[in-house]
């Protein structure tokens, strides 16, 4: 129930982000999800910088700067493709890291598996996608793929949510002048306020929340399973909140993803997205 909460709240908070574009573009609206969630965090966790050398400061800056580049390249492609093709795209980085952390000669059923799901959302290069959308979802795929490495080196160098708190707080610096820039005086608006904190909230502080529950009980390849649901989450909830309908052809490539993603989990040393 908890990783399934924070799938849900991740997904739900990304597609009421989306309601924000129009106002405060892309860039604005994930300086206030960041933002918000790096305040909050940071009043949880008080994250301390004393007593760390310049390798756990390094390796924090890193894990930041990979947060940066995870969301701004995500919501710059979800104001370009649906919800659910985005997540299913950007799913390529955890997937790799997945498989690479498996290492059995098996895996290469779910490389497959993924392969045919993205040549079939792309529809063998004659679907309707916005490309440059395309290609900014894999790169958050890439952040992401790097996100999951250093998420287990800070995790080692700092006790609790700490190393997360920092590397939000660090996360916010890059994105600043691109948020004010996008957004300028509307980032002060009380509506885009409350909704950027509500998206900060339902996609950052409360499935990290959840999630380190979860992996409090449950084994981690249980748990990368779990998160495998995240991109059909995102096509639910695309549908929901943004009313993004999705051909057959891509539902049924979602599930393959879907599918390939829990296989490699299963196997893997490294959990999809162990905050």
């Amino acid at each position: 129930m908890l990783v399934v909460g924070a799938v849900t709240s991740v997904q739900f908070g990304s597609a009421l982000a989306k309601g924000l574009f129009d106002e405060v573009g892309a860039g604005g609206t994930v300086f206030l999800r960041v933002a918000s969630a790096a305040v909050v965090l940071a009043l949880i966790w008080r994250p301390p910088l004393r007593g760390h050398g310049r390798r756990e400061l390094l390796a924090a800056v890193l894990f930041g700067i990979s947060l940066a580049g995870m969301n701004f390249a995500f919501y710059s492609s979800l104001d370009r493709i649906p919800l659910g093709i985005a997540v299913t795209f950007e799913f390529v980085g955890p997937l790799a890291v997945a498989v690479f952390g498996s290492r059995r000669a098996f895996d290469l059923v779910w490389v497959g598996l993924a392969a045919a799901g993205i040549l079939l959302l792309s529809d063998f290069g004659r679907a309707d996608l916005d490309g440059v959308g395309v290609a900014l979802a894999l790169l958050a795929g890439a952040f992401w793929a790097a996100y999951i490495l250093l998420s287990v080196r800070v995790g080692r160098f700092f006790p609790g949510g700490s190393g997360l708190a920092l590397a939000m707080l660090v996360a916010t610096v890059p994105l600043a002048p691109i948020g004010i820039a996008e957004g300028g005086a509307e980032l002060l608006s009380p509506s885009v306020l409350a909704v950027g904190i509500g998206v900060g909230m339902m996609s950052s502080a409360i499935p990290y929340t959840l999630e380190l529950e979860a992996l409090r009980r449950l084994p981690a390849g249980v748990f990368g399973v779990l998160m495998s649901l995240e991109p059909a989450v995102a096509a639910a909830a695309g549908f929901v909140v943004l009313g993004e309908d999705l051909a057959t052809r891509e539902v049924v490539a979602i599930l393959l993803v879907v599918a390939a993603s829990a296989g490699a989990a299963r196997g893997a040393t490294v959990a999809p997205r162990d905050a």
